[in-house]
């Protein structure tokens, strides 16, 4: 059986194995490849971690409707009932001996409440701007996300073709090394070359064959790692389109980094978590002010479960009350609270500084990657070129014996070593502009 069809049988068993083959099956009918466009679209759509990012913003919006609800009025009730070891009497000096009654054994009590805060120290306001900066907070998640989402999609999706091509590079070094080889096995045969001479063609092909095993393991790697960011199951097969072409990516700097710091959702939170702990240190300093509480409480009451009422109790009343409740003294404990939440904001203008420093790096970083790249393309391509006639020259002289299989060989590295380089730069320079788009914030 050849090599080949073993590998692509191997994984095809795992499948089957495993009860996962109906869904190959499936899978395998869209022979479509995937474009750059369709993977990202699919990874926004399946992505498990994205949706679960997703599912923060509804948090936080139903966190925000509970926040909005403590500025409207609250319904309680209550039903008790108490029992005296005696009926409760009146006694006087002024009448010895007589006693009466004025309440009973049994007392029951069914209460229904209304209350309204009417000032909290700005607490209840403070806590539903924070809650809505939780929902703004929870939409740059997503947006960053997204951003993680797409540059993922995108290194995954060329570490495919990386792979793929290291596969064909593989297989190409296989070919021309078995034909040298059989170069070598016609001349050892009628003595032209000694045996060592054929030794090495046999264990340089033995190598290539090794390393091209290597590389469809990897290709079958990379398929996983692009699969799983897609939200597919990682052993389904998969074919992706190639793309060799590229374009000179011509930018300033300054202009790049005033766009990042624009369009980072980075930037965005970190404003967001400034307001917030704005709001926090507002909330710590209502405790400065006492609470203003209105309350309208409805009463009934009796000597039976009924509450209809007794001699002794009324069977309805209601009581309007204005409260007021005012804790001010604690030794500190609001100022050392609000001093807390101005040092975290602090702290945060700090670390805001820091991550325009960041950004700034990281723009930098991918721009330098990108004319790498460029530079690379045009060396590495005149460099193939020059690879291949080297091979083919060595190939010729050997052929004619006026050059050893050693040096055929060396040819052969050179010219494998220089399809990887130029194959690299290609999705490199694609790489590092994906780079420098999540660097500046954009999809």
């Amino acid at each position: 059986m050849r090599l080949d069809r073993l590998f692509f049988l191997i994984p095809m068993l795992m499948l089957a194995s495993a009860g996962m083959w109906g869904s190959c099956v499936a899978w395998a009918q869209d022979r479509d490849p995937y474009t750059l466009e369709r993977s990202i679209a699919e990874a926004m759509e399946n992505n498990p971690d994205l949706r679960a990012t997703m599912e923060t913003k509804y948090q936080a919006e139903m966190a925000k409707k509970q926040a909005g609800t403590e500025f409207l009025p609250k319904a309680s009730t209550t039903y008790g009932y108490t029992r005296f070891n005696e009926a409760p009497q009146f006694r006087s000096d002024l009448l010895p001996g007589v006693e009466i009654n004025v309440g009973t054994v049994d007392n029951y009590q069914w209460k229904g409440t209304v209350t309204q805060p009417l000032f909290t120290g700005f607490a209840l306001t403070s806590a539903y701007e924070l809650a809505k900066l939780g929902v703004d907070q929870a939409e740059l998640n997503i947006a960053r996300a997204k951003l993680d989402l797409i540059l993922s999609v995108k290194e995954a999706y060329f570490n495919v073709l990386i792979a793929d091509k290291a596969v064909l590079v593989a297989e190409q070094a296989v070919q021309s090394l078995e034909s040298n080889r059989n170069v070598a096995d016609n001349f050892y045969k009628v003595g032209i070359i000694p045996v060592n001479d054929l030794l090495k063609a046999e264990v340089e092909l033995a190598n290539a064959r090794q390393k091209l095993v290597g590389a469809r393991n990897s290709a079958v790697l990379a398929r996983a790692a692009f699969n799983n960011v897609l939200g597919r199951p990682v052993a389904l097969p998969v074919q992706v389109q190639d793309i060799l072409a590229y374009s000179p990516e011509e930018g300033d700097f300054v202009a790049y980094v005033s766009k990042a710091l624009k369009n980072r959702p980075e930037m965005k939170l970190l404003d967001t978590n400034i307001l917030q702990v704005e709001q926090q240190k507002r909330i710590a300093a209502s405790d400065y002010y006492p609470d203003v509480v209105l309350s309208y409480d409805y009463i009934k009451e009796g000597d039976s479960p009924g509450v209809s009422g007794s001699p002794y109790h009324d069977a309805n009343s209601w009581q309007i009350t204005a409260g007021l409740t005012w804790t001010f003294w604690e030794w500190g404990k609001t100022r050392y609270a609000v001093h807390e939440k101005e040092s975290l904001q602090r702290e945060l203008m700090h670390t805001r500084q820091s991550l325009e420093e960041g950004i700034g790096l990281e723009v930098k970083n991918a721009m330098l990657e990108i004319s790498t790249a460029a530079e690379n393309i045009p060396t590495t391509e005149k460099a193939l070129g020059q690879a291949e006639e080297n091979l083919r020259v060595n190939e010729e002289r050997y052929k004619a014996e006026v050059t050893t299989i050693t040096e055929v060989l060396d040819a052969q590295t050179l010219l494998t070593e220089a399809r990887v380089n130029y194959y690299r730069a290609l999705y490199n320079h694609n790489l590092a502009k994906a780079r420098l788009q999540r660097a500046m914030g954009i999809e």
